[in-house]
């Protein structure tokens, strides 16, 4: 069944938002944590900027993964956590983090025969 033109494929789209660099470590970090506040998340994964964290939970809020909490204190205190629908998608996730740990020396000497193969 073809989607209409305007709806993207659901692997591609899917993988298009957690496929960067960060989503996937913001993901595990909160799935360590019931909860967490940004300065936590920003010291949990290690060498994100502010910015690219601010950024990337905003997407990963946008897409339903992660619920954003603000209380009303002075300073104001916001709490980060996975949602009903980031939480389904923990084990699928650390289901191909395992793959790829244990398939990576297999992929790496693949490509490293490819170029002296191909001598490029």
């Amino acid at each position: 069944m073809a989607l209409p033109p305007w709806q993207p494929c659901p692997i591609r789209d899917v993988l298009d938002r957690i496929g960067d660099q960060w989503s996937l470590l913001i993901l595990e970090a909160l799935g360590r944590e019931s909860v967490m506040r940004f300065n936590e998340l920003s010291r949990e994964v290690e060498g994100i900027s502010r910015q690219m964290l601010s950024r990337t939970l905003k997407r990963l809020e946008q897409d339903g993964f992660v619920g954003r909490t603000v209380y009303a204190e002075v300073p104001p205190r916001v709490e980060y956590a996975l949602t009903e629908l980031g939480h389904s998608f923990l084990g699928p996730m650390r289901a191909l983090v395992a793959w790829a740990d244990g398939h990576h020396d297999q992929i790496r000497d693949a490509r490293t025969a490819y170029v002296a193969r191909e001598g490029s």
